[in-house]
């Protein structure tokens, strides 16, 4: 569905800010989507979008009414796993078990495919089959030495399954594992690593020592910038940098 170009533009700009905050700030997320679903909701990828912004703030049932909103109109199954995990959000993890034998599942590419695996295999958890769900982890993909986006994730949920069963010195190694794999840290494996370990992090300096610092620390003369707390601000809304120096003001989704 085309609109009109200064709609369109409207849309388009709320979509991008959702994308910039989905995964920082999710309630404001939320809010844009909200304002481009009642600008364009005969969109696909408005009602797309604003199901991954309800889905981000645990309104599970709204994000699937826009998921399968959005699969009407596009004929897609890209969204088929999400839509599984929404029915765990919901409390009905059998229903998400059931989409996970659906034929849809096949039409899948390999990250959808691995992404309902590890819905299912939440789901497996939900109803308290933890064996069943290690199983549901176990595959080629979870074996392969080749990296993937999904690699990180699959071999952390096969560790916190393990660990869950019982099996601790097995989980070790596949939180090393994930560990490994995740250079963006996109899991908290390395936590979960210290905690089996008996790592506990505290600060390096106490209370007390680290007022003794600040204490020792020198003043800012008076007719300075430093210490004041403040930021400076420039016209153009930037904080911080230099007013005469480059800013092309992109912004990525």
């Amino acid at each position: 569905m085309s609109l009109p170009k200064t709609l369109a533009e409207d849309v388009a700009r709320n979509l991008v800010m959702v994308a910039r905050l989905i995964d920082e700030d999710p309630e404001e997320a939320y809010a844009y989507a909200r304002i481009a679903l009642r600008l364009a909701s005969r969109v696909a990828a408005v009602r797309e979008a604003a199901g991954f912004a309800a889905y981000a703030t645990q309104k599970y049932s709204e994000a699937l009414a826009e998921f399968r909103a959005a699969r009407r109109m596009t004929g897609s199954v890209d969204l088929w796993p999400v839509m599984a995990d929404c029915e765990r959000g919901l409390g009905r993890p059998e229903r998400a078990m059931a989409m996970a034998g659906e034929p849809e599942v096949r039409r899948l590419d390999k990250a959808g495919q691995v992404e309902m695996r590890l819905v299912a295999a939440g789901a497996r958890r939900d109803m308290g089959q933890i064996d069943a769900a290690i199983v549901t982890l176990q595959g080629p993909e979870l074996a392969s030495h080749s990296v993937q986006p999904w690699t990180p994730r699959l071999r952390y949920a096969y560790a916190d399954a393990l660990l869950e069963a019982g099996r601790e010195d097995e989980a070790r190694e596949w939180f090393g594992k994930a560990l490994e794999a995740d250079k963006d840290g996109s899991t908290d494996a390395s936590d979960r690593l210290a905690e089996l370990d008996g790592v506990e992090f505290v600060d390096a300096l106490g209370d007390d020592e680290a007022d003794d610092v600040a204490a020792l620390a020198p003043e800012a003369p008076a007719d300075s910038d430093a210490g004041s707390g403040t930021t400076a601000q420039y016209t153009d809304g930037r904080a911080g940098e230099d007013p005469d120096g480059p800013a092309d003001g992109s912004a990525t989704a």
